[in-house]
């Protein structure tokens, strides 16, 4: 069955009850489920994008360290939001984040508003945001439906849609707001997606004998949760050949800023080539920048996912009598991107191989 032939009569089971009980008893206990403060959902729901839950957590307990307060997230320094981000990924997440937090300053006196269109309307946050939002913080009846919502929907109803898709979406979100809960939206909210990342689980059987919506499954019924949801294939990424300088000089690394739009905007990065760099390639390069290297050495190569694009990095350690005059560039010390300066975690495995190299020239 697809969602779009369910009847308009369609008898849609009581399962909010039930779900409420089983997250009220079996919540993870997760640093943004103390209270419900509008701001720290948001942060969540923002980082919680594309990342798991572990990972998180250290992440938002430093990030709302430094920055408490929507209006410290709108007059922070954007070098300091990379920073807090660094590891992180999608850096364009944190500064919508600081944009819709200047206009919640501007417009609703720092208080994000807890009307679902309303958040609509702030850079960065979607449906599934907004609804999160308005739902978990605010109590209000608003769906927010990710992955883990449409594969327990797609369970519960025996639905074969491709979630992959932005109309299907669409649907379960019509779908969500028939089933939310009346009086505990904020608990319906989170303990469906709860469910979907604890029992209803992506990859794996699902937990069925644990799952206080058994009795309501057909997928469960039918013995055929393991076939659902339906999912089309991801496009192929494209992929490109990268070159990573590390240049080091009188105990300095050279590091370039990138451009302020684009891919990894605005961060810090060793100096990058496109294509595949011999040694004799790299001595080349580096002569016609008028320096003369006293080593190169040769690194393990790396590799860097994104969302569309895959990095394939060669790299190489190269130590020079004294720091070259490179475009867009400074030379800082260990301590100094430690503190300050955001390095992108595309290169954290090569900076890693690199570090011996900086630590020990002098």
């Amino acid at each position: 069955m697809y969602i779009n032939d369910l009847p308009e009569n369609f008898l849609l089971p009581n399962i909010s009850e039930p779900l409420v009980a089983w997250y009220r008893k079996h919540a993870r206990p997760l640093p943004w489920r103390k209270g419900c403060n509008a701001y720290h959902t948001w942060v969540s729901e923002i980082m919680l994008q594309q990342t798991r839950v572990e990972a998180v957590i250290p992440y938002y307990n430093r990030f709302l360290q430094h920055l408490p307060t929507i209006e410290a997230l709108a007059n922070a320094d954007l070098e300091q939001l990379n920073k807090l981000w660094q590891g992180l990924g999608y850096y364009s997440r944190v500064r919508n984040m600081q944009k819709a937090a200047q206009q919640v300053v501007t417009l609703y006196n720092g208080v994000l508003p807890a009307d679902y269109n309303l958040l609509l309307t702030l850079p960065g946050i979607g449906p599934y945001t907004a609804g999160a939002i308005a739902s978990i913080a605010y109590g209000q009846k608003a769906p927010a439906v990710d992955g883990n919502v449409m594969r327990v929907l797609s369970r519960l109803f025996c639905l074969e849609d491709d979630i992959a898709l932005p109309a299907t979406k669409k649907g379960f979100t019509k779908l969500t707001w028939a089933l939310q809960s009346e009086t505990a939206p904020g608990d319906f909210t989170q303990g469906i997606m709860e469910l979907g990342a604890c029992i209803c689980i992506p990859n794996g059987a699902p937990k069925c004998a644990q799952c206080p919506l058994q009795s309501f499954c057909t997928a469960f019924a039918q013995d055929c949760a393991l076939t659902l949801p339906v999912k089309s294939a991801a496009q192929k990424k494209r992929q490109e050949h990268k070159t990573l300088l590390f240049c080091i000089a009188q105990g300095k690394l050279c590091l370039q800023k990138r451009p302020d739009k684009g891919l990894l905007a605005g961060l810090w990065q060793p100096v990058l080539l496109d294509g595949n760099f011999s040694k004799e390639d790299v001595l080349g390069y580096v002569t016609k920048l008028g320096g003369t290297p006293k080593t190169i050495a040769a690194l393990k190569p790396t590799k860097h996912i994104f969302t569309h694009i895959v990095w394939d990095m060669e790299a190489y350690a190269v130590t020079l009598p004294s720091p070259l005059s490179i475009e867009n560039a400074c030379w800082i010390t260990p301590r100094q991107i430690a503190d300050s300066y955001p390095v992108p975690s595309a290169f954290k495995a090569a900076l890693t191989q690199a570090l011996p190299f900086w630590q020990t020239d002098v």
